[in-house]
């Protein structure tokens, strides 16, 4: 059985959410970006976290979807892991890279997807569009 791209990325923060990953988001790029559908953005404290996170990832993506990651990029080191789906890129981000790359403003216009998990940002802290964004001088 095939999923959806919004369903994938709904997989994917869960499973992000089963080993504790924070500020869990899912951004809707449809109609905003070439490259894919949704985003899903988490922050995790540690490396061995991150390990777990898009190992569990890819379990659930691979059982409840069907799905294998295109390329996953970023392991050695990294504070910052990217999953491409094609449709649904995931990035796992520690902490200082999170706050450093800001993918959620730099996307700030784009709607986000209510989930109910312990890890999700809460409504009231997400973006709202035009949030994020310093005005260019014209020349």
């Amino acid at each position: 059985m095939a999923s959806t791209p919004l369903e994938l990325a709904k997989v994917a923060a869960i499973a992000a959410d089963d080993k504790k990953a924070t500020d869990i988001l899912v951004l809707d790029l449809t109609g905003k970006s070439d490259v894919c559908d949704y985003f899903v953005i988490c922050t995790v404290a540690n490396n061995p976290m991150m390990d777990a996170v898009v190992e569990e990832i890819e379990e659930k993506v691979r059982i409840n979807c069907q799905e294998k990651p295109l390329s996953i990029e970023g392991r050695a080191g990294a504070t910052w892991l990217l999953v491409d789906y094609g449709a649904v890129v995931i990035h796992v981000f520690r902490e200082e890279s999170r706050e450093f790359y800001r993918l959620e403003r730099l996307w700030g216009d784009a709607p986000h997807v209510k989930l109910d998990l312990e890890g999700a940002t809460p409504e009231d802290e997400w973006l709202t569009e035009g949030e994020g964004f310093v005005d260019m001088p014209e020349e």
